[in-house]
């Protein structure tokens, strides 16, 4: 039998605060907190639940695995997650195919795409 993925989950130092701005960016919402020492953003009905788990010190480096989301203007999803405190990291393209990858305001790094 295979198995499920059941949450995608990311080490941070402050798990309340990232689990909000990813709640807020993602039309998502905070189902479970525990402390501040876990905190699950459960999001629309079929999409996987992200989980942010506070450590002591964060895998430094670059990520091993990272979010991707879509967007229909990818332009203006990216203006509006810098504005809301992601950092701009760089641009790419390869055929039709372009993202940017951005990292959320704890420096993990997640690729936008979609149309436009």
């Amino acid at each position: 039998m295979p198995v499920s993925i059941e949450m995608i989950t990311v080490d941070c130092r402050d798990a309340e605060a990232l689990g909000a701005w990813w709640a807020e960016q993602t039309g998502g919402r905070v189902v479970e907190e525990n402390d501040g020492w876990f905190v699950v953003v459960k999001m629309a009905e079929g999409q996987p639940v992200l989980g942010f788990q506070r450590v002591d010190d964060p895998t430094p480096g670059k990520n091993r695995m990272h979010l991707d989301v879509t967007s229909d203007d990818v332009d203006a999803e990216v203006s509006r997650l810098v504005s809301a405190g992601a950092t701009h990291e760089s641009e790419h393209t390869m055929g039709e195919l372009r993202w940017v990858t951005l990292a959320d305001p704890e420096g993990n790094l997640f690729c936008v795409g979609g149309g436009h």
